[in-house]
């Protein structure tokens, strides 16, 4: 989440009046995040997310997005629902961008999780995915390992300015990637972004799960891989926290389960997860605007990752 488009609250407030959920009290900009424009929003019966897409999110995704949620609460995961106003309408425009009004859920992201914690977020990672596996609709992954070169390519020679000797230590991963990664693996549709801070938590529970903007169809596991990267080392990505990769493994698999093929090619699932999130975190420290309320997030963080991932066994990564 974060604030590249500015909406005044007059506007805001005329925007709720297509909706039954009261009047506007109060609107507070939402830093976190690189993909959207998010305001949290108070009314005289409760509180709300208010998000306007920005260039990245492509408008035509949205009814994908909207129908996994819907499908998912029904089944009774703990997503947050968009909200129809009075003509039954989830999609709007405001200030030139489409908008949503989205449900409120409870809770706090923790930034560095205990075993307990990476436990309950394996569990219900593995709940999501029994939910998932009856929903019909697909969305291609634009940031696969085809959309990996892609980025790689865009960042070019910037990403020596990041780091000396970046721009070589990628190409040198894409090559293998592109010679190792896994074929034949089960598919479906995945959050393809459960980090610590799309997890909201009452001390051990999980409450809710928001952000499904990458939510698309690919590789289950890889799933599981990307969540093992961002809940199992320190925030910077210095140190890897064995405990938290089992105890996730292990809320997994009482939930969905690994089978021996997926947990044999863990390990370079992990390698493609760390990479995906080097390259786009290289890509917006390179590209946010100047003026945008946005937090960067460090790219080095996942290249400490890759590179541990780089040496480690599967059986070193889930518990095994």
């Amino acid at each position: 989440m974060a604030v590249y488009t500015h909406v005044p609250a007059e506007d805001m407030a005329a925007f709720l009046t297509r909706y039954d959920v009261g009047e506007l009290l109060s609107a507070k900009g939402i830093a976190e995040g690189v993909e959207n424009s998010n305001y949290l929003l108070e009314t005289t019966r409760d509180r709300f997310i208010l998000t306007l897409y920005e260039k990245r999110v492509n408008e035509a995704d949205l009814p994908f997005f909207m129908d996994l949620l819907d499908h998912l609460a029904v089944r009774g995961c703990k997503v947050p629902r968009f909200i129809a106003d009075r003509e039954g309408n989830q999609l709007q425009q405001l200030a030139g961008r489409p908008a949503c009004l989205i449900e409120f859920l409870t809770g706090i992201s923790v930034t560095e999780p205990t075993p307990a914690q990476s436990h309950a977020a394996g569990c219900a990672l593995g709940e999501l995915h029994t939910a998932a596996a009856d929903f019909s609709g697909r969305r291609a992954n634009a940031l696969d390992l085809v959309g990996w070169h892609d980025l790689a390519d865009k960042c070019g020679v910037h990403f020596d300015d990041i780091a000396p000797g970046l721009a070589r230590r990628v190409a040198d991963e894409l090559v293998y990637l592109d010679a190792h990664w896994p074929t034949g693996l089960p598919r479906a549709v995945v959050h393809a972004d459960l980090f610590p801070d799309n997890v909201l938590m009452h001390g051990d529970e999980v409450t809710g799960i928001i952000d499904f903007y990458f939510s698309c169809t690919d590789v289950r596991a890889y799933d599981v891989a990307v969540t093992h990267a961002a809940w199992c080392f320190d925030f910077d990505g210095r140190n890897y926290h064995a405990d938290r990769g089992a105890a996730l493994v292990r809320g997994y698999e009482e939930a969905f389960g690994l089978s021996a093929e997926e947990r044999q090619a863990f390990s370079t699932l992990c390698r493609g997860a760390a990479l995906r999130f080097l390259l786009t975190r290289a890509y917006d420290w390179i590209n946010t605007p100047p003026g945008a309320l946005v937090t960067r997030k460090d790219p080095l963080a996942f290249l400490r990752r890759l590179d541990f991932y780089a040496g480690a066994k599967p059986g070193e990564l889930t518990g095994a």
